[in-house]
């Protein structure tokens, strides 16, 4: 464990000062102008804020700026319940937790933020990892967000921007600090699972974090994170998932923390894997009613003479749109990745129907065949 002296310490707080002293004054006006923003915190703040920020703002800088002292005006930390909340949870259900309760832990303040820069065109990912200063680890994992602004990546801590906690409370004090920090300042204090949101071609790894060893080196081995961030966002939602966690299990050292992101990761890869099978499912089973109505309705309009007359290649037609739909049925199937065995028992089952309709479409085209290629005085 890294051992301070007085000193050092005295000396990370002059730096700290220095640097807010200076930020504070750069954005007093943009602050002014969000503290006039006293629309009430329901389900249609967000649409309003977004308006009011597009109004009054030009430069990202400035709109992401309001939206962070929007948050840190208007909703507090929930110290008192902080060990009750779920720290994994979906979006929507976040964020209409926190525009209730007017208060949350840091992953309701990272989805806001992120949910709310994003409405407003900037590109905004919230990050989970945890957090240490001077290699003091803390026990507890923390989200903040990273934002792509003016063709450079930059970090931004809702949570920590609001306030800071002390013993059992949490002091509300703005500490512009965390408001667009640049990835070489935050590792110092917030280490993310996922190395890919360090922004760093040479990443501090997990134990040099551990150890407060968190200037850059560049003897650690290279990684680029552009062209990763590239492949990432052209991925699917189950490929994000697949490569984040071998990207995590590669870094991280074996603690809690990590094993509990990764469990969380494989939960979350198993509901969009279920989400997609049961996508493909309705789907097949969208084209097989789709082939089943056209075969019965080609049934009903022969028996009723409705289609005998029309031309041969016609009808051919109809029953091959028929074949296609329920080709598209047994594609759809073929597409679902499963082996939960529910599952697995209704979609051969499934199958077992699109055969038997295959094969009422095959009788009907032998009797096609059959019309088409007799005589006519003894076909009528």
């Amino acid at each position: 464990m890294v051992k301070l002296n007085f000193w050092s310490i005295l000396l990370f707080l002059i730096i700290s000062f220095t640097v807010n002293a200076q930020t504070i004054s750069e954005y007093n006006e943009v602050d002014e102008k969000i503290a006039q923003f006293t629309s009430p915190i329901d389900g249609k703040v967000i649409n309003k804020l977004v308006a009011f920020i597009n109004d009054n703002f030009s430069t990202e800088t400035d709109k992401l700026r309001a939206i962070t002292v929007w948050i840190a005006n208007n909703f507090d930390y929930d110290i008192e319940n902080m060990d009750t909340y779920k720290y994994y949870s979906e979006l929507q259900e976040v964020i209409d937790a926190i525009l209730k309760n007017k208060k949350g832990i840091c992953a309701h303040f990272a989805n806001l933020f992120s949910e709310i820069a994003n409405r407003l065109g900037t590109k905004t990912y919230v990050v989970s990892g945890y957090t240490g200063k001077f290699g003091f680890i803390n026990s507890e994992p923390h989200a903040w967000c990273a934002s792509f602004v003016d063709s450079a990546w930059f970090l931004i801590d809702p949570t920590w921007f609001t306030g800071h906690r002390q013993g059992q409370e949490f002091v509300k004090k703005q500490n512009d600090y965390y408001f667009k920090a640049v990835p070489e300042d935050l590792i110092k204090s917030h280490m993310p699972f996922d190395p890919l949101w360090q922004f760093l071609y040479y990443p501090v790894s997990p134990q040099e974090f551990n150890e407060g060893r968190t200037i850059i080196n560049e003897e650690n081995p290279f990684f680029n994170y552009v062209d990763t961030l590239k492949v990432y966002e052209n991925s699917s939602a189950i490929e994000r998932l697949v490569s984040t966690l071998r990207r995590i299990e590669q870094f991280n050292e074996n603690n809690t923390l990590t094993a509990n992101q990764l469990q969380h990761i494989e939960s979350e890869k198993e509901c969009y894997k279920n989400r997609i099978s049961i996508a493909y499912y309705n789907s097949a089973v969208d084209f097989y009613n789709e082939g089943v109505d056209k075969l019965n309705s080609f049934i009903n309009q022969w028996n009723k003479k409705q289609i005998t007359q029309k031309p041969e290649a016609e009808i051919r037609i109809m029953i091959k749109s028929i074949e296609k739909t329920l080709n598209n049925s047994q594609n759809e199937l073929q597409k679902i990745n499963t082996t939960n065995p529910t599952t697995i028992k209704s979609i051969n089952e499934f199958k077992i129907s699109i055969n038997g309709t295959f094969a009422r479409v095959k009788d009907l085209k032998d009797f096609i065949d059959k019309h088409f290629s007799t005589k006519k005085p003894v076909k009528r």
